[in-house]
């Protein structure tokens, strides 16, 4: 029976051949270096390599505290887990995010004259302009599509995209407005006269 099959499947972490993986026992800081980008983490918990591929978390803890409650340890692991999933998919891939504009008129131009700046046209009596940091990328499809990407974190991603979808919310009743690519309105119905 090989070390990693000992282990339950779910804390166990597949590493692709492409990322360099580097661990700190005495600080347990992890280090992951991929095509895309380099990523550090700092654990709660212990971890090793059960194989070349495969990346065991422990549920020992990495200080010595006061709370060893078993329910604490256990989603310390399962956090640590989820860290590392996506430290992996952040290293080894381009993240992106793309928004759709619905409603007449509605639409969104890169602004020429300066870098990373966007300007949108959203039914108000003025323009609304939008810095992208320096990190992320977009590129206009349509006019009525923005797509967001670059190699940085998905938290970061994600918080651009709805910093953007806060310019113009969707609407409940005619469903205009900045949604993400997988979101659905449900229209409310509007009063009968």
């Amino acid at each position: 029976m090989s070390s990693s099959n000992r282990f339950k499947r779910k804390y166990v972490v597949k590493v692709p051949q492409n990322v360099k993986v580097l661990y700190c026992d005495k600080n347990n800081i992890i280090t992951f270096i991929g095509p895309c980008q380099i990523k550090s983490l700092e654990l709660d918990v212990k971890v090793f390599l059960a194989s070349k591929a495969n990346l065991v978390v422990t549920n020992l803890l990495a200080l010595e505290t006061s709370s060893t409650n078993y329910n604490v340890v256990k989603r310390l692991q399962g956090t640590s887990v989820a860290k590392i999933r996506h430290a992996l998919i952040e290293t080894t891939s381009t993240l992106y995010h793309r928004l759709n504009l619905t409603g007449v008129g509605y639409r969104v131009f890169p602004y020429n004259s300066v870098e990373n700046q966007l300007y949108f046209k959203l039914g108000y009596s003025h323009l609304i302009y939008f810095r992208i940091p320096p990190t992320l990328k977009t590129h206009c499809q349509k006019f009525t599509k923005l797509f967001i990407f670059g190699n940085c974190s998905f938290d970061d991603l994600t918080h651009t995209a709805s910093q953007i979808r806060e310019c113009k919310k969707p609407e409940p009743y005619k469903g205009k407005g900045i949604l993400h690519s997988y979101e659905k309105v449900l229209l409310k119905k509007g009063k009968k006269i």
